[in-house]
């Protein structure tokens, strides 16, 4: 990219960089996080976590907000200040092009980000992974998703946490339920969710056939106490069993992990990451709630659509994305047409592009 196309390049960026600057509003969420961090130093504040928990939270959405201002602030002073001093230096020229790029790309995430608008976008997402029918294919391709996910939220510095893993009789697993703790990890992540299908060569078919499988992925929002969702003793039966997979040698001496069955809905949760059967129940429930939550808005979503005439976007049991491995390269999203064919990048966690075209398309459905 030569000087003047840098220019023009800058041009366009700054008008995007100070409208992410009104809409973040940093000066006002200083004066906000100030306050939150005053709270913390209240006597007895540290004594009960759960309750400290929807202040901490806050308090960290305010400080990635202002952080992300400061980075567009910043990155578009040093592109300026870059292509001041370019103009008879190559070496600098290159500078200001790697600048340019890293700018443009903190702002198309920004941006993603305002397209977050729902009321629980903001929390930690909890993502469930099960196979479909078809025994050790679908297993195997659960596990195949549950590490891409991983590495998405690695790559992007989200922490996680398993909170329930089941082995597959003999590959793969049975399910999986992990903990996303980051600021709009619900909003980001919801977008996943749905039925995925792979077709590939079987690795477990000496025939060497192409099989089609199939896994069901969940997200739902970790709640706090400020949503209170009643269930009913009645409703719920619960297991307790011995735990098994990815939960340490610890888990499995003792019944400490626990299976929950929302008879209603018949949704099925379990947790087993904890030494006490009394943690377990206590995360489980919450996992549980977070899906009745999610299961909720869908039905109130399908009901406008329904009563508009429209075919709604369902996530819950719709078949969302392709990813064929043979007999060529493909990975296609069903609602948007996004596709590529770079399919070891996806199943590496490389999915933002996915992602992005799915809330951009809802987000100009919302404003239609």
């Amino acid at each position: 990219m030569d000087y003047d196309s840098l220019q023009r390049a800058k041009a366009e960026l700054e008008p995007r960089v100070r409208q992410l600057h009104g809409h973040l509003d940093p000066e006002r969420k200083a004066l906000e996080l100030e306050q939150a961090e005053e709270r913390t130093l209240a006597p007895g504040f540290w004594d009960d976590p759960d309750a400290a928990r929807p202040l901490l939270q806050k308090r960290g959405q305010l400080q990635a907000d202002i952080a992300l201002a400061k980075k567009l602030d910043g990155g578009l002073e040093d592109l300026d200040t870059a292509l001041e001093l370019s103009r008879d230096d190559d070496a600098m020229l290159a500078e200001a092009e790697v600048l340019e790029a890293d700018l443009r790309r903190t702002i198309e995430d920004a941006e993603l980000r305002m397209m977050l608008s729902g009321d629980l976008d903001q929390n930690n997402a909890i993502v469930a992974i099960a196979p479909g029918a078809g025994g050790t294919e679908s297993q195997d391709w659960a596990a195949m998703l549950l590490r891409m996910y991983l590495r998405f939220c690695e790559a992007k510095g989200w922490p996680t946490e398993m909170l329930d893993y089941q082995d597959g009789e003999e590959a793969g697993i049975k399910g999986a339920t992990f903990l996303v703790t980051a600021p709009y990890a619900y909003g980001y992540l919801r977008a996943e969710a749905g039925v995925h299908r792979l077709v590939r060569i079987s690795p477990f078919d000496s025939a060497k056939r192409r099989h089609t499988s199939f896994a069901a992925v969940y997200v739902s929002p970790e709640l706090d106490d400020t949503i209170n969702i009643d269930i009913p003793d009645k409703d719920l039966k619960i297991d307790v069993f011995r735990a098994s997979g990815a939960g340490g040698q610890h888990v499995n001496r003792t019944e400490s992990a626990v299976r929950f069955t929302h008879l209603p809905t018949g949704i099925v949760v379990s947790c087993q990451n904890e030494r006490s059967q009394i943690k377990n129940r206590a995360t489980a429930l919450k996992v549980l709630k977070g899906r009745l939550y999610e299961l909720e808005q869908q039905k109130f979503l399908d009901k406008v659509a329904a009563a508009s005439g429209e075919k709604s976007d369902v996530a819950w049991g719709s078949q969302i994305r392709s990813y064929v491995l043979q007999p060529y390269q493909m990975v296609k999203d069903h609602r948007t047409g996004e596709e590529t064919s770079q399919t070891a990048k996806v199943l590496d966690g490389d999915i933002d592009a996915f992602i992005r075209t799915q809330l951009l398309a809802k987000s100009l459905k919302t404003e239609g």
